[in-house]
């Protein structure tokens, strides 16, 4: 039996890096997995690459009404959704002075916001379904400031603490609501950040975060094995928030 036989798991921002990872995780360990994504021709490519236990639709995360659709879709095709990643995320770096209003507002609206709107759609299937692992994604610019990101870490702060208040809220449905702090990885969000190159060296295992390793992460929380497990900020950052 697979670790995931039987769930029915949506991921956003799925057609790339870390997200496309989680998909392929979840599907090879037997969930059925609709995933999102706003590169229509990327999703089609990985859908057809992994088969019919995975579904592309085209999401706006920002949007709530896109949010019932994506859930409705799910409901239809596989059944009650039971596990939720919101890993859609965007960064914009700069200077406090310099940072433009309207970089921080998307931002925000698809780091945050989404987040809530995730959460929020997402209830009432997994009370169909008698359980639920609602996994977001943060970062450890959830957990500590970084230079020239602060709406990256205003974002991921937030997602920290809305993470615990829907751990609070939903456990009394059997709900679990966890967030994943990883440094940074190497994705391609990761090749274009101003701190890449060099970040290996601050870290106690002297090397950089793999998307594998947080897909690994993603499938341990949700799968009955962490059964309870819930409010957990869970750090992968090989060492680095240690110091």
């Amino acid at each position: 039996m697979k670790r995931v036989d039987g769930k029915i798991a949506i991921v956003t921002g799925g057609t790339r890096g870390m997200g496309a990872s989680h998909v392929k995780k979840l599907a090879s360990e037997g969930a059925k997995v609709v995933f999102t994504d706003l590169d229509v021709e990327a999703g089609k490519t990985l859908q057809a690459n992994i088969g019919p236990d995975v579904l592309f639709l085209e999401q706006d995360v920002t949007d709530a009404d896109a949010w019932k659709s994506v859930i409705e879709e799910a409901e239809n095709t596989f059944g009650p959704v039971s596990v939720l990643v919101n890993n859609a995320g965007i960064n914009y770096s700069a200077a406090l002075e310099r940072f433009p209003e309207d970089a921080y507002d998307r931002v925000i609206e698809v780091n945050q916001k989404a987040v809530f709107l995730g959460m929020k759609a997402v209830v009432p299937s997994m009370k169909k379904a008698g359980t639920g692992s609602i996994i977001n994604i943060s970062s450890i610019g959830g957990i500590r400031g970084r230079l020239e990101s602060i709406a990256y870490s205003a974002s991921k702060f937030a997602v920290t603490g809305m993470t615990k208040v829907g751990a609070l809220e939903l456990g009394q449905y059997g709900i679990r609501v966890n967030s994943i702090h990883p440094s940074l990885v190497n994705t391609n969000m990761f090749s274009e950040n101003a701190e890449g190159g060099s970040v290996a060296s601050d870290r106690p295992l002297g090397r950089v975060l793999t998307k594998e390793e947080v897909a690994n992460l993603v499938l341990h929380l949700a799968s009955d094995e962490s059964s309870y497990t819930t409010g957990a900020e869970c750090v992968i950052d090989g060492g680095l928030t240690a110091r």
